[in-house]
């Protein structure tokens, strides 16, 4: 365990004076959320306890035992006219007394007309993104599970393509009892295999460091997240030369800025998160999340909307676990995403061979 958490630690160090912001990585699509869950509380989560497998693609260490051959598939309609589908299976050993997981992440740009500087059509062409996920989690003592993630990342941009291993590293702590949940977990840390263009260097990663909290009431049908991201860098800010005012002294050509706005706020909250899940009923769960770096940076000044905001809903059953989510990155309108998880173990009996997998048994502890 303490060889985990020196990894953990230690990996943000290592990538962190190579990493950048504002869209200077290679494979930004693996910073979108796999999950509606996900998205309806802003993007981030890394400790949510909640009964929804698709949640471990934000945290591996968020697979657990109960999530025993369970099938989740997402769909998203992003901007643009891009599709994104994404897959998550499970998978518990009780012999290695390990949860695995088995991911596809995939975003389809569509097709292309493909023109020389004159415009002369020279023919149609696909861009695509992909990454599989191999993934496995742990409990250790009462209270703690850890896990990882290995990741194939490929990337076909019309004429040109990528490739990348990366890997997630999580850690959730769970106090059942009070119901404080706190996780942390580094994702896309790795490096490039093939390069888009093979005379210049590596280009960066999506690295991050995210840390979460989440604390549930007892007496309350609801639940409130902070989460943390972008932990590596304190000023992630964009450098906006907007932001400079120009002040020129009378009968002076000479120009003088005005002192640099230290922006301390702005610059601390634009690493935060915060969410909030309410539950109506042992059935249905409605969430609400708020990302500050969002409608900072993509929120127009004079009429910023709802940038920044995402809304969604969860429908719980016995078989089935639907969810919804709109997520609002600007104020022209906000896209949609769904996903379902299905109870193999309970939709499905296949007699000697399902009893051999472990098919029709139920895991009931959450982190364990």
């Amino acid at each position: 365990m303490k060889y985990f958490l020196s990894a953990l630690l230690c990996i943000p160090v290592l990538w962190g004076q190579a990493q950048v912001t504002g869209g200077e990585h290679i494979f930004e699509f693996l910073r979108l959320s796999q999950s509606p869950h996900v998205t309806a509380v802003g993007g981030i989560s890394v400790c949510n306890p909640a009964r929804d497998l698709m949640l471990g693609t934000a945290n591996p260490a968020l697979i657990r035992p109960e999530f025993h051959t369970h099938l989740g598939l997402n769909y998203n309609l992003y901007y643009g006219g891009s599709r994104i589908s994404n897959l998550l299976y499970a998978h518990h050993s009780k012999k290695a007394n390990t949860t695995f997981g088995l991911g596809v992440q995939y975003l389809d740009y569509g097709s292309f007309k493909l023109t020389d500087n004159l415009g002369n059509i020279q023919g149609p062409s696909k861009a695509a993104d992909y990454a599989l996920t191999l993934s496995a989690s742990r409990s250790y003592l009462e209270k703690w599970r850890y896990g990882a993630s290995l990741k194939y990342a490929h990337s076909n941009l019309i004429n040109t393509s990528s490739a990348a291993v990366l890997a997630d590293i999580g850690l959730v702590y769970a106090d059942t009892v009070s119901q404080w949940y706190v996780g942390a977990v580094v994702k896309n840390a790795g490096i490039q295999l093939a390069k888009y263009d093979q005379n210049i260097g590596s280009q960066p990663l999506p690295i991050d460091l995210q840390i979460g909290i989440v604390k549930k009431f007892k007496k309350a049908p609801f639940s409130l997240s902070v989460l943390a991201h972008h932990l590596y860098a304190w000023d992630i800010r964009y450098d906006n030369p907007a932001d400079q005012e120009d002040n020129t002294l009378l009968f002076n050509d000479n120009t003088q800025t005005s002192k640099e706005k230290s922006y301390f706020a702005d610059k601390l909250f634009r690493h935060f998160v915060f969410a909030l899940d309410i539950n109506l009923g042992k059935r249905l769960e409605l969430s609400v999340g708020y990302n500050h770096l969002r409608r900072s940076e993509l929120a127009i000044s004079e009429k910023k909307g709802m940038s920044g905001f995402s809304f969604g809903g969860g429908l719980y059953l016995n078989k089935f676990i639907i969810h919804f989510a709109q997520s609002y990155y600007h104020m022209s309108g906000a896209y949609s995403e769904v996903g379902i998880n299905f109870a193999l173990n309970q939709l499905f009996g296949i007699g000697q061979a399902g009893s051999k997998i472990n098919w029709s048994e139920k895991f009931e502890n959450s982190y364990k």
